[in-house]
């Protein structure tokens, strides 16, 4: 169906604001069609029985099981997938990078469930404080990117973290607190495939199969054990590790590419296929296939056979006046932005750590407000706490009301934000702090052409290697209208060489050999000791006691020290990052690409 879709129409989709909508579409119609002349049909369909069988055995449930303990299972996986990706190379790697976070969404679930309890404290109603502790991050995300500023990678990054813990912590409390009857030897069984998950990876398992095998054994065990299924796909999730590509990995899955390229057959293809795949974590290979189908299918399904309620008889009014709906609505509201807001900013005050670069207090407070569209998950733990059906209503309109609620008041958040504080953007800065200037940038080319590239490099990484050959394929395509100009970004935390290489191509710069020292260096990555740098001064002809006492001089070193800093205050975080004119370079920066925004760079600054 999607290959027959426009493309704009596709285009909408694969973004999060299409995404949610996708979500707010199947809401619409569960609830247009739970409050039709064909509601019967609604309830009837949610209700109907299907089975799967082999042999003996028989997994039967009703469609909306299927769904809830079924396909959300398949979204919590996904969830753990991204959690653990988070947790090893992504934004909550190391420990001063998850304190800050972790604050915040504590207090976005301590905070809501009080208020909650603070409402309606007594009877059954008392047991839904869960509902409240929940945020939905499609749904989050996807209001952010309608009602929030025009950039806000920085503040995407920060809550994406909030919600992680958040994620933890809920599918934990479902698990707990929301379970049937334990039953201890299916337990021991889930328990037991949980470590051969985790054992798979150092055993040398790359192939995603064994993975979804052992999951899917995994939430069985875990649904006959009596918890809810969802722990067993965010438990699996959890246990898949990600990290980041191997140099030696990608450079095989390239010569692969290369043979095949040259020699077109069918087992050379699959030899480059495995290659490629070998080279990214069987974590991300999983999260691209799965991430799909969570967020187009399952998300959206679940949310037509939960939000379908018939506010026909009197419901609406019932639930209006009841105060376990309002218990719901001030929990999600108010408490996501008590909570999400008072821990990042106790944080900030014990020093737990910083907010992210761009990411302003009005920003926090106008995401804390999103925070409370709790949907998906609130959904389900509204549908596990109430056995009674109207009780269940009342919450469902609740988390309805406070989705709505949040969107609104998270746009005047943002737009008090802008107007009072001047925080607009939230995202890092992506203009170049610092002009070019020839009397003392490496550059190449005509100093007065029109096109400019500018890349923030460190001579010890591989991808800065590789990506020499896209300047020179760049030069040899724009000739004379081209000036490519480097600057030092060295990364000692992972490059324990890339401060001294820095320094030497300073140094040999001193006497007009910048370029052929920035060759060798590049050329020779795996020697860039004190002596192997001195061989090269020499290979290219440099007076070597000059050259010496250059690379130990405090000017060098502050050379390399601006660069670096010009570098963060231009939003660099990363090698390469390349600015076309003075705009900071988003996405792939493969030769074409760039020189695409080159020639749109020139256009655009045409008369």
């Amino acid at each position: 169906m999607a290959a027959q879709l426009a493309d704009p129409v596709r285009t909408y989709l694969a973004t999060e604001a299409g995404s949610a909508g996708l979500l707010l579409a199947a809401v619409v119609v569960a609830l247009g069609w739970a409050n039709s002349p064909w509601s019967g049909g609604y309830e009837s369909l949610w209700a109907t029985e299907a089975s799967v069988s082999l042999g003996d055995a028989e997994l039967s449930m009703d469609l909306k099981h299927w769904v809830s303990d079924g396909l959300m299972a398949l979204f919590f996986f996904v969830v753990g997938l991204e959690v653990r990706y988070e947790a090893s190379v992504g934004s909550l790697a190391g420990r001063r990078r998850v304190l800050l976070p972790a604050a915040a969404g504590v207090g976005g679930m301590v905070v809501p469930a009080v208020f909650y309890l603070a409402i309606a404290p007594w009877g059954e109603a008392a047991g839904g404080w869960g509902t409240v502790i929940g945020t939905d991050t499609a749904f989050m995300l996807g209001a952010l990117a309608v009602v929030g500023p025009r950039f806000v990678t920085q503040l995407r990054v920060f809550l994406l973290a909030v919600t992680v813990i958040d994620d933890i912590v809920a599918v934990s409390v479902i698990g707990l607190v929301y379970s049937d009857t334990v039953h201890p030897l299916p337990l021991l069984a889930a328990l037991a495939l949980g470590a051969v998950l985790a054992a798979l990876t150092p055993l040398g398992a790359w192939r995603a199969a064994p993975y979804l095998l052992v999951v899917l054994a995994l939430w069985l065990a875990t649904l006959a054990s009596g918890l809810h299924a969802s722990i067993a796909g965010m438990l699996g999730g959890l246990l898949i590790p990600a990290h980041a590509p191997a140099p030696e990995a990608v450079d095989r899955a390239t010569r692969l590419a290369r043979a095949f390229r040259q020699s077109p057959r069918a087992d050379v293809g699959l030899s480059a296929r495995l290659g490629l795949q070998r080279a990214v974590s069987v974590n991300e290979r999983l999260q691209l296939m799965l991430h799909p189908w969570a967020s187009y299918v399952v998300v959206p399904l679940f949310a037509l056979a939960n939000a379908g309620i018939d506010l026909r008889g009197g419901v609406l009014g019932s639930a209006l006046s009841s105060r376990l709906t309002w218990a719901v609505v001030v929990g999600l509201v108010a408490g996501k932005l008590l909570g999400v807001w008072g821990g990042a900013r106790l944080g900030t005050r014990l020093r737990l750590g910083g907010l992210p670069q761009g990411v302003g207090p009005g920003h926090v407070v106008g995401g804390a407000v999103l925070s409370g569209i709790g949907f998906t998950v609130s959904l389900l733990i509204a549908g596990l706490a109430f056995d009674d059906p109207a009780l269940r209503d009342r919450a469902v309109v609740g988390v309805l009301l406070a989705a709505v609620f949040a969107t609104a008041l998270g746009w005047l958040a943002f737009h008090l934000a802008a107007v009072l504080r001047g925080e607009t953007d939230a995202d890092l800065p992506r203009v170049l702090d610092r002009p070019v200037d020839p009397a003392r940038d490496h550059i190449v080319g005509p100093v007065d052409a029109p096109l400019t590239l500018v890349e923030y490099g460190d001579f010890e990484c591989p991808y800065c290697a590789r990506a020499t050959g896209v300047t020179r394929e760049l030069r040899e395509r724009f000739g004379d209208r081209f000036r490519y100009v480097f600057r030092h970004l060295p990364l000692p935390d992972v490059h324990p060489h890339a401060v001294l290489a820095s320094r030497a191509a300073v140094a040999a710069a001193a006497q007009g050999r910048f370029w052929q020292m920035h060759d060798l260096l590049y050329e020779h990555q795996d020697r860039l000791e004190f002596e192997d740098i001195a061989a090269y001064a020499i290979e290219i002809g440099l007076d070597i006691e000059r050259f010496l006492e250059d690379i130990d001089d405090e000017g060098t070193a502050e050379r390399v020290r601006a660069d670096a800093a010009g570098a963060e205050a231009s939003g660099a975080r990363g090698t390469p990052t390349f600015f076309v004119g003075d705009r900071r370079h988003t996405g792939p920066y493969d030769a074409q690409t760039l020189a695409g925004e080159l020639e749109e760079s020139e256009a655009r600054a045409s008369p």
